[in-house]
């Protein structure tokens, strides 16, 4: 995962003659406190009231500032950018809380003048909290207390107000997915540095190089996916057991319990802490989709065809993921069972994804709303962008893939070509999501 300032680094701005609809952006945002959390309110400062208002959110990362809060006002909608209680503190998330702080928007946002629907635009970790948001607002606590979830949620959670539909923006599958993938599968134990040779991701023996893309054969990529499952499990058990014990009144502490993972990855610390074979092998099935999808052109045609990320090989993981700082993730049980941790066979395609509550995949089956997904050309979120389309319940739904546009939607410098090539990613992107919303709401 990239490290979030790089997503919020400064956008260029587009002049938008296209429509006469299209307005100037808010230039003096009202900020606000909604509860625990904290919100930006963004408006047109000229041309209609809106009537639209967008809802965005992350659920650890800064997203007051989110190139949405701009890009958006530019094209007629409001935008409120929220940060959740847990802003920059992966270590103390509660999952099942940040739902109330969404609630706290939501709410804001349908009791201003003008504002007739209430949209997501869920964006990276956005992805999987708006996502779970939704399912329990339209199906209740039934959702998010079946009992295939590891941590079900709490009864407070009953009656949430519901949004007219989401924007998915290489929203990823869940942080248990990312975390599972990210894991160091060669781990024989949970002791650092304990690895199985044969299941070393960065042996060149097994297909690893440091100098570009790496190719894992199949057989070592179904061992490799196989043997991260096996260490979440494992993972999972120790928890759960841990948990248990200071409910029977037999742990150090009665209420919670550091949590560390080494080796498995810390995205918060900068890119290249995880050691996901799809970030160092670029033939890994996760960078291309199943079947031609939509891709966006930087020309602004659309091209029906298997979409390949562009992004290259990363190659500092080797050390990244062997350190403490950028390699060692620092939770308590409780964020880990409740955010982090997810039940599989295999990390590819052998995931329980609704043994979560933090996951994307799952969630997208339980909506109804309108729902559109627009994957990144430039990043690794390909197949995972094309999986949460095709498990999307919603009736109306649709899929399309911006060219050479990284994580935070800004044109790819790295890919192997000019980043001139995508100059148009940003403005593609968001003026696809508000032609989408034009057209349904």
């Amino acid at each position: 995962m990239k490290k979030l300032l790089r997503w919020l680094r400064p956008f260029a701005l587009f002049l938008l003659t296209a429509s006469p609809l299209f307005a100037h952006a808010q230039s003096n945002p009202a900020f606000m406190m909604l509860g625990p959390a904290k919100a930006m309110y963004y408006k047109p400062d000229a041309g209609p009231a809106p009537r639209i208002a967008f809802l965005i959110v992350h659920r650890t990362g800064n997203y007051l500032q989110h190139p949405g809060c701009t890009e958006l006002p530019r094209r007629g909608f409001a935008a409120l950018c929220m940060n959740t209680r847990y802003d920059n503190n992966e270590l103390l998330v509660d999952w099942d809380r940040i739902a109330l702080d969404v609630k706290a928007g939501v709410e804001f946002l349908r009791r201003q003048p003008g504002i007739e629907r209430v949209l997501f635009l869920a964006h990276s970790g956005g992805g999987p909290t708006l996502s779970f948001y939704q399912a329990v607002a339209e199906n209740g606590l039934a959702f998010c207390q079946d009992p295939r979830k590891i941590v079900p949620c709490r009864a407070d959670l009953a009656g949430l107000p519901r949004a007219d539909g989401i924007a998915f923006v290489d929203a990823h599958p869940g942080v248990p997915v990312i975390l599972l993938r990210s894991l160091n599968g060669s781990l024989r134990s949970e002791t650092p540095r304990d690895f199985d040779p044969a299941l070393d991701p960065y042996a060149p023996a097994n297909g690893y190089s440091a100098t570009g893309s790496s190719k894992y054969s199949p057989d070592f990529q179904a061992r490799y996916f196989a043997a991260q499952s096996r260490r979440m499990n494992r993972l999972i058990d120790q928890a759960l057991a841990r948990m248990a014990a200071i409910r029977a009144g037999s742990g150090p502490y009665p209420d919670n319990d550091l949590f560390a993972i080494p080796h498995g990855g810390n995205p918060g610390a900068g890119p290249g802490g995880a050691s996901q074979l799809h970030s160092l092998d670029t033939d890994i099935s996760l960078r291309r989709t199943k079947t031609p999808r939509k891709l966006l052109k930087n020309d602004g045609t659309i091209s029906e065809q298997v979409v390949v990320s562009v992004a290259p090989p990363e190659l500092i993981t080797k050390d990244s993921t062997n350190a403490f700082d950028t390699g060692t993730k620092l939770l308590t049980l409780r964020s880990f069972l409740s955010t982090q941790a997810v039940r599989s066979t295999n990390s590819l395609d052998g995931i329980d994804h609704c043994s979560t509550n933090n996951d994307t995949v799952c969630a997208v089956k339980s909506i109804s709303v309108p729902v559109m997904f627009a994957g990144m050309g430039g990043y690794l979120f390909i197949r995972d962008s094309e999986e949460e389309f095709e498990n999307a319940a919603s009736r109306d739904k649709d899929l399309v893939f911006i060219e050479g546009a990284t994580h935070g939607f800004t044109p790819c410098a790295n890919c192997g070509v000019p980043a001139a090539n995508f100059s148009n990613s940003v403005k593609n992107l968001f003026d696809y999501v508000a032609a989408w919303t034009r057209q349904r709401f």
